[in-house]
């Protein structure tokens, strides 16, 4: 047995995991900023002015240097891409697959989004509400503020 398959995966180390203040310091350097997030994912949380959107169920079409739908906002497998997400579970796999296609300065951000904007990358929205803050349309408070509003 080697030691590689005795250490469980959960406990390698992921070496594209960088910190949201690291993530800001590249994106100042003009590195290219990729997220993977839904498209309510973002109306509900909020976006990055000039992130790059990608499903990530498009990734090898986006990015492969082969490919005619290639980003027009890519450089070079040389480049600094930064991805986020709402979670590194989101944003992990997809920064694996770039490394796999010859991307060696692809990486993702712990925390992703959220993280992203408490280290003071600019961010606009939310553009929708999130769904918890409306109550249920009868519920006890909607009927108790119509009550109250008609005193």
């Amino acid at each position: 047995m080697s030691i590689e398959t005795a250490v469980p995966e959960n406990d390698v180390q992921d070496t594209q995991l960088i910190t949201a203040q690291e993530a800001a310091k590249l994106f100042e350097e003009g590195a290219l900023l990729i997220d993977v997030r839904s498209e309510g994912g973002r109306a509900s949380t909020g976006a990055v002015p000039g992130a790059v959107v990608v499903n990530r169920e498009h990734v090898e079409e986006d990015f492969s240097p082969e490919s005619a739908h290639r980003l027009a906002q890519l450089s070079g497998t040389d480049q600094k891409i930064v991805v986020f997400c709402g979670s590194v579970n989101g944003s992990r796999p997809v920064a694996q697959k770039l490394q796999v296609l010859g991307y060696a300065n692809a990486v993702h951000v712990d925390g992703g989004f959220p993280a992203l904007r408490d280290a003071g990358i600019p961010t606009t929205g939310p553009t929708a509400p999130p769904v918890e803050s409306a109550p249920p349309v009868g519920s006890a408070q909607a009927s108790t503020d119509s009550v109250a509003s008609e005193r």
